[in-house]
Order: C-alpha cells, then sequence, then structure tokens
C-alpha cells in the first residue's frame, strides 16, 4: 500500500496546486459547516470540482502559457507511475473515510477523474500497438510483394545480404562506393548551381541568433556554412540558399532583405558566391513557427521556381553560350524543405538531395509512448501527420538522403513507407547489374557527418594556461582586457574558477535533457566537489517571455540549483553571441574540463564537432555520438537516462588525467574527418553518383521571338510592288486612294489570318496572363456536364477582344478523346486554347499546333513511372476490405503511355488515396494517384505528373509568371482540387458550379486536415456566384489585380 500513499500525497497536491492557480473561491470548513444542511451543496461542489479540473485541462492546453504547471506534473506523475489497481483502491479508501467536508468530496471526484484518465492512456497505447502491428504487416506483405518480383537474386547478393543481417556493421561514416569516382579539385572548367533549401527559423550569414527558438538552431548553422564551403570548393560558381523573407517588426530587418551575400571567391566573377535568397512566403508581417508553415509551402515552391529560373538564364548569359544553367542539384533540409524540394526537382528535371535533420514519425513514436498526448493532441499542437507526409514526399522524389550516422538510417528512415533498408540494398544491386528493378525505387541513403569551419578557431594547447591564470587570478593590475569578454561571464559565476569546468552548450529543449545533468551534478558530492558545471542555454532576457517549452526548462534548472542550493558552482550565463561559442569551448579545455551532449536523442548535433578542436570529451550513447566516438576514441558513452551513470562517467573522465590526455591526441589526429572540405568531396562524389542515374535532359524554356519588321511588311511590299504595276493611276502617277486602301486593307487581314494559324509566328510565349480552368463538372454518374463548356465560353468572353494578351489552358481529369467530344459538341473555338492538359496532367496537347501531344513533357515525367509493372496491382492494392473483384477494373479504352485509368463500381469499396498511396510506397512504386469523375474513376500517373505541376512546367517553357496566372475552379472536385487552391496565381472559387467531388476519398480520419494545406488568409483567392457571366468574371479578376 506504499504505493497509494504516493498517490494519496500526489492528488493533495493536485487539489492544493488547483486551489492556488485557477482562481475558484475554496470552501472554507466553516462555510461548510454551516451549509452541511443544504441538499444540492453535493451536487454543488461535484460541479465547483468538474469546473475547476476542466479549466486546469484548457491551461493546459494554451500554447501561451508562460509558467511551471505544477498541477499538470502531478497528474502526469499518478497517470504514468501508478497502475489503475492502485487508483482504484485509493478511490475505494476515500469513499469509505469521507465526511461532509469539502476537501474530501474533491478528493474523491478527483481520484474518479485520474482513474479514468489511466485508464484512458491503457487505451490509447492499445489502439497504437494495434496500428503499430497493422502497419508492420502492411510493410511485410510490402516486401513480399516486391520480393517475388525481385527474386533474381546474384549469388553474390544473397553472400553480401546474409553478411550484413548478422554481423556488426563494419561501415565508416565517411566511405564511398567502389564504383564511384572521388571529387577532384583539379576540375576548376565546371560552373555548378547548387541550390540549398532551409525554410523555418531566422537565417543569416552573421550573429546567428541560434537558440533564440525553437526553429533557429543547429539547422541553421549547419546549411550556412555548408553553402559557404560548397562556393569555395573547386568547380562550384554558384550556391543559392533559400530561405523564408520575414518583415516583421519583432525581428532584425535584415531578415527582411532579399538576397544576403555568404561569400564571394576573390578570383570569381559575375555571380560566382555563395548567397542567401529570401523568397516571400505567408504573412509578410509575422514570423511564425515552422508548424504554421505548411500552408504556404505551394507560395514558396513558386516563388523560389521563379529565382531559379532567372537565375539559370544570367548565368547561362554569362558563361554557357546562352543556354540556362539548371541546378546541378536541389537540396532540402527538413521536411518542409524537402517538400519544396521534390516539387522544384519534378519541374526542373534537376536531381533532389534531402536531409531529415530531425524525423517525424520519430518523433511522434516517442510522443505516443510518453502517454501524455493523444494522437489527436499531437497532430493539432505539432502538425505531426503533415511533416511526416512531406517527408515521405521528399523520400518519393530524392536520389539521395543525406544522414549523420548509420543510427539515423536504420532506426529513423526505416519507420517510413517510402524506405525499406533491404528493399534498397536489392534494387542497388539490380541497378548494377544491369537487371530490371520492375519500375521500382528507392532513394540512396549515405553516411556524410557535417563539417567544421576551422578558420575561426584558435587551436591553442592547453596547457599554455597563463590567460586562465590573468582572468582568475589575485592581481586586479594584470590587463585583461586581451581576453574573451564571454570568459569574465560565466567565470564570475564560480565561488572557486579554478575547478574543471564541465560545459553543455544547447537550446532550452526538454529533448536536451538538461535538468538529468543538473540532477546527476546536484545529488554526486564528490562531483560537486571536483567540478563547476556550465550551461549554456541560448539566448534570453525574460524567461516568461519565450516559448512554452523554454520557459519551462530554464524554470527547472533554476529550481534545480536551488534545490541543490548550487549557487557559485553552477553558470548560466543569459546572451552569448555565436562568434563566441569556441571560445566557451576554449574556456573548458583551459580547465582541463569536458563537454557532455545529455539529449535524448541526437541525429549528430553540431557542438559534437565544435568541442572535438579544444580537447574535449563528449558523453552521449544515442544517435550521432556512437558513430563520432567509434571513427575518433575520444570519449565515453553514457545512457542518457541514467542518471547516476553519468556523474560517474564524468568522475571517471575528469580525475583520470591520462584518458584526458588520451582522448584529447585521438581528437585531434582525427578531425580531419569532419571538416567542411572533406564534407563537400564526399557530398558532391555522391551527387555526382546518383546524377548517372538521373536523366540529363532539362527543362527547355522556348524563347519569346520579336516577329522582323521585314517579315510583318512583306505583305505590304508586295503589294506595293503588285500596285506599282497593275494599279490604276491617276494623272500624277499615284494609286487611286480608295483602291490602295482596299488592297492594302485585304493584304494586312490576310496576314493576321495567316499568323493566327501559322506555328512558326504564333507563340505562347507572346502572352502576359493565362486564364487557367480546373473545374471538375460531373454529374452522380462521373460523366461530364455541360456547365464545363459554358464556363469556358463565359471566361474567353470576359477578355478583351483579339487582344491576344491572355492566353486559355483547360486542367481536367478527362482523356483527351472524351475533352475533345464535350467542347466540340457545344461549339467551343478549340483555336483560341493554347493548352489542354488531360488525364489528371500527365499528357499536354496544343490545339494551335494540331492538337500535337508535348513529347518533352511526356519524357520530363517519365521518370521513377513504373509504367507497365504497376497497371496490375493497382486493382488489387485499390481494393477496400470485403470488396468485389469488380469494384475496380481497368478502364482499357481510356489507358495511355503515363495513364493507368481503372472503373470505380458505384458503391464499392475502395482505400482513399492515404491508404493507396501508403502501400505503393511500401513496394518501392512511385507514382501520383487521383480519383476523378466524382469518385467513378482512378487515375494513376507518375509521380511528377499533376495539374499543379503541369501548370508550373508551362509557365517555365512560356516565360509567364505564375502570378499572372487565374485559375477557376469550383467548390469541391477531384483528389488533387486542394494543390490547385495554393501557390501564388489567383484563384477564383466558383459557388454551385460543381455539384459532385470525390474529396471523400482523399484523406483518413487520422491524417492532416485540410487547413494544413489551404491557408484560411489567402488573398489570391475569391468566390463567385452561381451563374455568373463575363462581366461578373472580370469584375472578380480586378479584385485580384488581373485586368
Amino acid at each position: 500500500m506504499a504505493g497509494n500513499e504516493w498517490i494519496n500525497g500526489y492528488l493533495e497536491a493536485i487539489l492544493d496546486a488547483g486551489n492556488s492557480r485557477n482562481g475558484l473561491r475554496v470552501v472554507e470548513d466553516g462555510d461548510e459547516k454551516s451549509n452541511s444542511k443544504n441538499n444540492g451543496s453535493r451536487r454543488r461542489r461535484f460541479v465547483e470540482t468538474k469546473v475547476r479540473i476542466g479549466r486546469l485541462e484548457e491551461k493546459e492546453k494554451e500554447k501561451e502559457e508562460k509558467v511551471f504547471n505544477p498541477t499538470k506534473y502531478f497528474v502526469e506523475e499518478v497517470v504514468n507511475s501508478f497502475d489503475e489497481s492502485d487508483l482504484h483502491r485509493t478511490w475505494i479508501k476515500v469513499i469509505a473515510t469521507r465526511n461532509s467536508r469539502d476537501r474530501s468530496n474533491r478528493l474523491e471526484n478527483l481520484c474518479w477523474r485520474i482513474w479514468h484518465l489511466a485508464r484512458k492512456k491503457k487505451q490509447i497505447a492499445w489502439d497504437d500497438a494495434n496500428r503499430l502491428t497493422r502497419r508492420r504487416l502492411e510493410r511485410e506483405q510490402g516486401r513480399h510483394d516486391a520480393a517475388d518480383d525481385l527474386s533474381e537474386l546474384s549469388e553474390g547478393e544473397k553472400e553480401k545480404g546474409d553478411a550484413t543481417q548478422t554481423g556488426p556493421v563494419k561501415e565508416q561514416i565517411t566511405r564511398i562506393n567502389s564504383d564511384m569516382q572521388i571529387w577532384s579539385d583539379e576540375d576548376k572548367s565546371r560552373r555548378l548551381y547548387i541550390i540549398l533549401i532551409s525554410i523555418h527559423g531566422l537565417v543569416r550569414g552573421e550573429n546567428m541568433e541560434l537558440g533564440r527558438d525553437s526553429d533557429t538552431g543547429g539547422q541553421v548553422k549547419y546549411v550556412v556554412e555548408l553553402a559557404r564551403a560548397l562556393a569555395n570548393t573547386k568547380g562550384v560558381y554558384r550556391v543559392d540558399l533559400l530561405t523564408r523573407q520575414i518583415t516583421s517588426p519583432e525581428i532584425d530587418s535584415s531578415y527582411g532583405e532579399p538576397i544576403e551575400m555568404l561569400s564571394c571567391p576573390s578570383d570569381g566573377g559575375g555571380s560566382c558566391g555563395a548567397y542567401i535568397i529570401r523568397i516571400p512566403c505567408g504573412p509578410r508581417d509575422r514570423y511564425i513557427p515552422k508548424e504554421s508553415l505548411w500552408p504556404y509551402i505551394p507560395e514558396f515552391v513558386d516563388g523560389a521556381l521563379g529565382h531559379i529560373v532567372n537565375m539559370a538564364r544570367a548565368l547561362g548569359e554569362e558563361g554557357d553560350a546562352g543556354q540556362p544553367t539548371w541546378p546541378y542539384v536541389i537540396h532540402g533540409h527538413y521536411a518542409d524543405a524537402g517538400e519544396v524540394a521534390a516539387n522544384l526537382s519534378g519541374v526542373l528535371n534537376v536531381p533532389m538531395v534531402l536531409t531529415g535533420h530531425s524525423l517525424g514519425r520519430n518523433k511522434f513514436e516517442q510522443l505516443l509512448k510518453q502517454g501524455r498526448l493523444s494522437r489527436e493532441d499531437i497532430n493539432s499542437t505539432y502538425k505531426i501527420m503533415r511533416r511526416i507526409e512531406a517527408e515521405e514526399m521528399g523520400l518519393d522524389a530524392a536520389e539521395m538522403v543525406v544522414t549523420s550516422t548509420r543510427q539515423e538510417i536504420e532506426e529513423q528512415w526505416g519507420l517510413y513507407d517510402g524506405f525499406d533498408l533491404q528493399l534498397e540494398r536489392k534494387l542497388r544491386v539490380r541497378r548494377r547489374r544491369g537487371v530490371s528493378c520492375f519500375g521500382r525505387s528507392m532513394p540512396r541513403m549515405v553516411v556524410i557527418p557535417p563539417g567544421m569551419d576551422f578558420s575561426y578557431v584558435k587551436m591553442q594547447d592547453s596547457e599554455g594556461d597563463g590567460d586562465l591564470k590573468s582572468l582568475i587570478g589575485s592581481d586586479k593590475t594584470q590587463n585583461k582586457r586581451h581576453l574573451p569578454p564571454i570568459w569574465s561571464e560565466i567565470m564570475r559565476f564560480f565561488t572557486n574558477p579554478h575547478k574543471p569546468m564541465i560545459l553543455a552548450l544547447s537550446r532550452p529543449d526538454p529533448k536536451k535533457n538538461v535538468t538529468t545533468l543538473l540532477k546527476a551534478f546536484g545529488e554526486c558530492r564528490q562531483l560537486r566537489e571536483l567540478a563547476n558545471l556550465t550551461l549554456i542555454l541560448g539566448n534570453r532576457d525574460d524567461i516568461e517571455e519565450m516559448s512554452n517549452s523554454s520557459s519551462v526548462v530554464l524554470t527547472t534548472v533554476l529550481k534545480l540549483i536551488d534545490k541543490y542550493d548550487l549557487y557559485g558552482q553552477v553558470a548560466y550565463p543569459k546572451h552569448h553571441k555565436q562568434s563566441e561559442v569556441p571560445e566557451i569551448y576554449r574556456l573548458a579545455a583551459k580547465t582541463k574540463g569536458v563537454f557532455i551532449n545529455p539529449a535524448l536523442v541526437e541525429p549528430f548535433g553540431l557542438t559534437l564537432i565544435e568541442q572535438l578542436m579544444v580537447y574535449l570529451l563528449l558523453l552521449q550513447k544515442n544517435g550521432g555520438p556512437v558513430d563520432i566516438i567509434k571513427a575518433l576514441n575520444n570519449g565515453l558513452l553514457v545512457d542518457p537516462h541514467d542518471q547516476k551513470g553519468i556523474a560517474d562517467a564524468l568522475l571517471k573522465l575528469l580525475a583520470d588525467k591520462n584518458l584526458w590526455f588520451e582522448g584529447r591526441k585521438n581528437g585531434l589526429k582525427n578531425i580531419h574527418r569532419f571538416s567542411w572540405p572533406e564534407h563537400c568531396r564526399n557530398y558532391l562524389s555522391h551527387v555526382e553518383h546518383c546524377r548517372n542515374r538521373h536523366p540529363n535532359t532539362h527543362l527547355k524554356i522556348i524563347p519569346c521571338i520579336e516577329e522582323p519588321m521585314s517579315d510583318s511588311l512583306r505583305g505590304v511590299e508586295d503589294l506595293s510592288l503588285k500596285v506599282s504595276v497593275d494599279g490604276d493611276f491617276k494623272l500624277n502617277g499615284e494609286l487611286d486612294a480608295a483602291t490602295r486602301q482596299k488592297e492594302l486593307i485585304e493584304t494586312l487581314t490576310r496576314i493576321a489570318s495567316s499568323n493566327g494559324s501559322s506555328s512558326v509566328s504564333y507563340h505562347p510565349g507572346k502572352r502576359q496572363g493565362l486564364f487557367v480552368i480546373a473545374i471538375d463538372c460531373y454529374d452522380g454518374n462521373g460523366d461530364c456536364t455541360e456547365s464545363l463548356p459554358a464556363f469556358v465560353k463565359n471566361v474567353m468572353k470576359s477578355t478583351s477582344s483579339g487582344s491576344g494578351r491572355i492566353g486559355f489552358v483547360l486542367l481536367t481529369g478527362l482523356s483527351l478523346q472524351e475533352i475533345l467530344e464535350k467542347l466540340t459538341r457545344y461549339q467551343v473555338n478549340l483555336e483560341e486554347i493554347d493548352a489542354l492538359v488531360c488525364n489528371s496532367g500527365s499528357e499536354i496537347y496544343y490545339p494551335w499546333k494540331d492538337l500535337e501531344v508535348d513529347l518533352e513533357y511526356e519524357a520530363h515525367v517519365e521518370y521513377r513511372w513504373p509504367g507497365d509493372n504497376v497497371r496490375s496491382i493497382v486493382t488489387r492494392l485499390a481494393r477496400g476490405e470485403g470488396g468485389a473483384e469488380d469494384d475496380i477494373v481497368e478502364y482499357t479504352e481510356l489507358c495511355s503511355s503515363r495513364c493507368y485509368s481503372y472503373r470505380v463500381k458505384p458503391g464499392a469499396k475502395t482505400r482513399k488515396i492515404d491508404d493507396l498511396r501508403q502501400r505503393m510506397r511500401m513496394r518501392g512504386l512511385r507514382c501520383n494517384i487521383v480519383y476523378t469523375h466524382a469518385t467513378s474513376r482512378l487515375n494513376v500517373v507518375p509521380l511528377s505528373a499533376s495539374r499543379a505541376q503541369a501548370l508550373r512546367y508551362l509557365s517555365v517553357r512560356w516565360g509567364i509568371d505564375l502570378s499572372k496566372m487565374a485559375v477557376f475552379v469550383g467548390e469541391k472536385g477531384d483528389t488533387d482540387y486542394d494543390d490547385l487552391l495554393v501557390g501564388l496565381h489567383k484563384t477564383v472559387i466558383l459557388r454551385g458550379l460543381v455539384e459532385y467531388g470525390s474529396e471523400q476519398l482523399l484523406r483518413n480520419e487520422d491524417s492532416f486536415k485540410r487547413e494544413d494545406v489551404i491557408p484560411t488568409d489567402s488573398p489570391n483567392i475569391t468566390f463567385l456566384e452561381e451563374g455568373s457571366e463575363a462581366l461578373d468574371i472580370s469584375a472578380a479578376l480586378l479584385t485580384l489585380g488581373i485586368k
């Protein structure tokens, strides 16, 4: 029953905390006695208790909550530490001993409420376990299906597979495949253009505000230094780091500058070097967290596309004979940038590389195991499902995924539908052998540790401690001006600054596990007597103004310092500059101290490299440190959950000087492995190897040919010659005015008519804007209604007659023959339409070229298209549980080389897009899947093909800015409908025009929400009421700025 005594204590603490925090009146004993005879008092107390608990729960969910919440702490302790049977016994005891006192009744109700919370937690854990089991079975089935097709294994592959599964991993973390050419600095003739993308956080080249918030951390430092290092590599001409432009008054104005130069080689010219390019995205005047950026990703894609196209043209003019210099690679960092890179790679046909930095599915699983938040709460707080889908999209499109450690590959990326380590190995071996992979593909995972800039770090011997003596010496007359100011800022905390220093440097984030380190230090008397502790936890002005998680960590740190009376032994400075970080490491080295990274999970961590250059040792057992210690042999590993183990390891390192010097020696000997030049050589070698598999056909920009004046007047010259010979002359020898005017008009009319039908003189690139009709008008049977051609006519009427400034494009899920039949029946002039994008974006036809198909677009989207290998699998995967064989069948008459269509029976049990895409990813099949025709048809098209991507393709080909396009849609449509609402283009939504859509087959209940895709405050969206005519359309376009 000892456990029940703890429960009683926790419950009493909850009541005390609740009374002091929620502002409700506490009923005193005297008041209760005076009302004991009131029959309604108990009911009132019960209601008050429920209200009190309800308000506490609401307060827990408020993001703006800044102070530590003891109620939440004690509730979590009860729910997580005790079995429900203990809670039940406590409840029975409270009932048996209750009296008329208000506190006893509230204790009874509170116990009952928490007991149900514990049962709910157990149910959530059970549901999650079942979900994981189903997912594991699905992965096994997908692997089995793939193995059936990939059954031809060579003996060499089998042997390698056996060795991989049974033996320990022997690979060095910088190993390069034997069939790969090492990047050479001697090839200076190459002019590579590289794109890096990192959207969230505050990104700038100097005075980085690392630790200001959870979005501005090691990733910001990494991408900035990577851009500089790549630009300094021979053969790389320009590196652009794309990030979000922010003009908020709450942050520095430098984050609103469109361009910032990071570096420019002294021998370079023109546009070479490394630059930060800031793309407007989302609210212009607000700095928003990464969880709120998701609806604005398409806007960033469109802005980035415009910049890349313009820069490719400029670089081509500088040194590529006028041909655009397309990016060598597009590299996305984190999930949001990975989605951007996937879209840009698909439009430009450029290889994509992905670095996850931290992964959503791993975080999701960890949060579920903690049991503190439900799936719904996790999703709403972290937008975790939206993040996971972005990471899956990155895996679909990436040629290569850069990781820091083997652990990241096996234990984190292995959780994703789009990656299977065994299948990836089989496919890689088959490609080397030249054997068919049956349309399956997996990104190549490579381990490339982050680099480090040695230029600003002073590599001095720690034995030379004269400057340290001058800092802590008793002689106040010594000149201390040459010492780094941060040293004095740290040393002022210590009563005895001569002790060795234990250094921890991180953001004030719960997962960094700083509180466990502080507890280990505070509870170990020997460690307190031996060393001082320095905690560098970002920058702060007022803890209450920081984010909730950061303020909780810092408040806990201050409470623990007070609890263990560590004043004079722990330093926790409020501010430091990024440029002072090496000096902080030097100070720790001068005292013969150690560096510790106690984070619960650390994929790699830049601090783990930074500290190596100042002879420090590190401690941490999860993630990147395992590989680092194996490579450098310069430290100890410890479980970050083991408080006593941390204290013992620190004592061992500090007390054993031979061990300390041996670790320092080993670290210095092998530190070159983590230099930026080494990182860039490995990186470019792997990218070059991946490019060999990627098609080298690039998107061509059709030049807007200005018609020569001689061609324009050739007919007039012919007319002059003709009338000079055959015309009727007056006495003065001039042509009769009436006759001349008539002939001239006929000639000019003939010229205009000829230009209108000739593919030589007519060109869409002369358009100044595009009207795009993407309305999915179907009846209940899935047949296209007459509303579509009728609206097409109205849109055409809304433009200035004969101006030629505006072109028309039709985006549809219909096949070519279906749309032609519908338009012809209602007498729509096809010659006025610039492009027909059919079959859900998989095919483009040009009516002005006699309906010629765009073969370049077909070749453009062909990459990773499984073709016939996916054709027969779709019907089996799309059929739901308990579905009939004929629920979904192939629509052979409408299938084409880039689109497989399937007829869906009314009321059929079919899987939603989320489920079907998941099953295809597990089998290594990369496709885009769309339900159309009011759920009566399923189109399977190439991964890079979609209506939204086709629009971007035409924008680049024709040189028309996306912001000058207006897209007309209904209130619902095919399952790719949401993609057409977002981006830089203007969107006009027509109410009441579309009656049936397919959105019910898009997402599962536990998927992300529509508000995570479409911004609620977009100025680019307007509405039109049903029955709108041409004048109404023109008025709506004027409100969007289109004239």
